[in-house]
């Protein structure tokens, strides 16, 4: 089966996803990922899509299309894959749907992750992030251990430019003009499932784990 789960940001996507990867072993295909390992090895399309990510604005629809068609052609092995954070908008969406008509696949459910915005600012503003594996932390529900350095591999953590306040407004306002729209096309097409993002990462989880059977 697979997957597109979407929500805005700070509702818990990359968080699912990974639990998704971990215990049901899927292939997660972030857009977010993509991007920041562009940024982290200076790519010209990285370069590109550092200064709209910066704004929290989106990076140009063509630029993201390219990099998700590139991921799935490249799943030789034809395993269950997950979309997070792509598409994020009606026209990538239009657009996905003819590139896996063309790559002879389909997503069978479209997730959407609902939190209350004031639940999201909240979530972001204490986001920290590892400059180096991307571990991601909160400064209080998951601190590090060590004060600004990753359990994992030690290095610096960091708050993301679009994690800071007056970015954030304008990341969730550029995500309701542009991103809630998918709500009524997935509805249309009758793949769309709304799931309650409140809650621990396991009763979240719980949740997604039983739409899928359903």
């Amino acid at each position: 089966m697979n997957l597109l789960i979407f929500g805005p940001p700070g509702s818990g996507k990359g968080t699912q996803s990974a639990l998704l990867v971990e215990k049901l072993g899927y292939l997660h295909i972030s857009s977010g990922d993509l991007f920041r390992s562009a940024i982290k090895n200076q790519t010209a399309l990285g370069l590109r899509a550092k200064t709209f990510i910066d704004k929290g604005e989106l990076v140009p629809d063509q630029v993201t299309i390219d990099l998700v068609r590139e991921v799935l052609e490249q799943n030789q092995s034809g395993k269950q894959f997950i979309l997070d954070g792509f598409p994020r908008n009606i026209k990538q969406a239009e657009a996905l749907n003819d590139l896996l008509k063309k790559l002879n696949l389909k997503i069978d459910k479209v997730l959407f992750l609902e939190v209350p915005r004031e639940n999201l600012k909240r979530r972001l503003v204490g986001r920290r992030v590892c400059k180096n594996c991307g571990a991601t932390y909160h400064v209080d529900t998951s601190p590090t251990k060590i004060s600004g350095k990753c359990d994992r591999c030690g290095f610096e953590v960091i708050q993301r430019n679009d994690d800071k306040e007056d970015v954030i407004e304008n990341r969730l306002n550029v995500y309701e003009a542009s991103t809630e729209p998918l709500k009524d096309f997935y509805k249309r097409m009758g793949l769309f499932h709304s799931i309650n993002g409140l809650g621990t990462e396991k009763e979240i989880f719980e949740r997604i784990h039983l739409e899928l059977k359903n």
